[in-house]
């Protein structure tokens, strides 16, 4: 039980509190003790020394007859006597009629006050010794008080420590309690990632309120739990993308080749080729598609670089040969961190996409932004083909949509094109969209600028 209990984070926490508030606890009541007794020790040798100073100065003005009962000026210094250089007892006060010489300690010419402790038989005490004058006969006066109780007992150092003990197992208590109410959300978050399997990935712990470290930590195990589910989802989408989509042209050449096998005089070789290659050719390129979609956002992709979108542009329109001329509207030194080929393949199928549906014109604009948390590159590509409606703007970027005839695969493309723009720009912590346009579509990439 004991070694389980130093095992916990709650445990191993509340037993250095412990050793903390012990380190700084006791040392804090030894000093406290040690100060307090010093004070007040330095109070009864104040009284005792002023006592004997005060008689002392009686004597040698000769108020003080001898024989007669010393007065006591400080009440609670009652033992007063006055020593003949000879060792006899000249006067006491009446607290000290029948005691025996307080101390034997005399004050020399040089030091002629001594403050110190005695214990006579019936007690011990506190007193001052002071020489009357500094002839070698001089008597001596000493004046003394029993020692306090605060100094003759333990009471006080039992009082203190016993404090000491008591705040430090107050410290131990609140420690384990603060620890264990802190550590709660973590227990939670530890039930619910057991609960989270392969098969269900769509599971998310509990975030406590605020945000201190460990909300910190339910939103990490969050989102790393929404990129496993993520890539969880494009494995099986990849899956069930490769057996729908290519079942089609592997069915179409299949068919084609048996026909030729069981009517080869029929065949035109020729045509059955360029039909064979046709299709080889649109596999190709849905498995290409697929293939990068799937690798989207891996640790494939990690070797990211400063790119500049306008330079970027200008690369892409140079070594491509379309139908319809390109207008460029570039603001210089945009710049974006991201995977080059990456973006490239955003901005060759959102141009592809654009001269495909425009009726003239295709447009490229690249600018930038102020959004809440910083710069933003924005990209546009335009076209002045059919608008898109708003309710189909967002559906189009989801994979192998088409949304009427005109858009057909024979159109040209996988149909992944704006998906995989998508699934860059997520993976580049950025966002794509359609936006409102007179006469044509107007595609927006934004991505945090550099």
């Amino acid at each position: 039980m004991g070694a389980r209990w130093t095992r916990s984070l709650r445990g191993r926490v509340t037993l250095i509190a412990t050793a903390v508030a012990a380190l700084v606890l006791i040392p804090v009541g030894i000093a406290g003790v040690t100060a307090s007794k010093t004070l007040v020790a330095a109070s009864v040798f104040r009284d005792t020394r002023d006592t004997a100073e005060r008689i002392a100065y009686e004597m040698r003005g000769g108020a003080l007859p001898m024989g007669a009962a010393i007065p006591v000026p400080i009440p609670s210094v009652d033992l007063i006597q006055v020593v003949g250089a000879n060792g006899r007892i000249l006067a006491t006060s009446d607290a000290a009629r029948n005691l025996p010489q307080l101390s034997d300690v005399r004050p020399t010419a040089e030091n002629r006050v001594i403050s110190t402790t005695n214990c006579l038989p019936t007690e011990c005490i506190h007193l001052s010794a002071v020489r009357v004058t500094m002839f070698a006969d001089s008597p001596i006066v000493y004046a003394g008080r029993s020692t306090p109780e605060v100094l003759a007992s333990h009471v006080l150092d039992v009082v203190v420590f016993g404090q000491v003990a008591v705040l430090i197992a107050l410290a131990s208590w609140a420690t384990w309690l603060v620890t264990g109410r802190a550590l709660r959300p973590v227990g939670t978050m530890r039930a619910e990632l057991d609960a989270v399997h392969a098969g269900d990935l769509s599971r998310r712990v509990t975030q406590p309120s605020g945000d201190d470290e460990v909300s910190q930590l339910a939103r990490s195990v969050n989102s790393t739990l929404a990129r496993l589910e993520r890539s969880s989802l494009q494995q099986r989408q990849f899956a069930s993308d490769a057996s729908h989509e290519l079942r089609t042209p592997i069915a179409g050449l299949r068919a084609q080749l048996e026909s030729a096998q069981l009517y080869p005089d029929d065949t035109d070789i020729e045509s059955l080729v360029h039909s064979a290659l046709r299709d080889t050719d649109r596999l190709e390129a849905i498995i290409t598609d697929l293939l990068l979609l799937a690798r989207i956002g891996s640790r494939v992709d990690v070797a990211k670089e400063r790119v500049d979108l306008a330079e970027l542009v200008r690369q892409e329109l140079a070594v491509r040969s379309d139908k319809l001329p390109v207008q460029v509207d570039l603001e210089e030194g945009v710049m974006v961190e991201g995977v080059r080929l990456q973006l490239a393949r955003v901005l060759t199928n959102l141009l592809d996409n654009a001269q495909r549906h425009a009726e003239h014109t295709v447009q490229v604009t690249v600018s930038r932004e102020s959004g809440p948390a910083g710069a933003v590159a924005v990209l546009a590509v335009e076209n002045d083909g059919v608008e898109i409606a708003p309710e189909d703007r967002e559906r189009i970027f989801e994979r192998f949509t088409r949304l009427d005839a005109a858009r057909s695969r024979d159109a040209g493309g996988t149909g992944l094109g704006l998906a995989i723009a998508r699934d860059v720009a997520m993976a580049h912590r950025g966002t794509i969209c359609v936006e409102d346009y007179r006469h044509g579509a107007r595609f927006v990439l934004r991505l945090p600028a550099v």
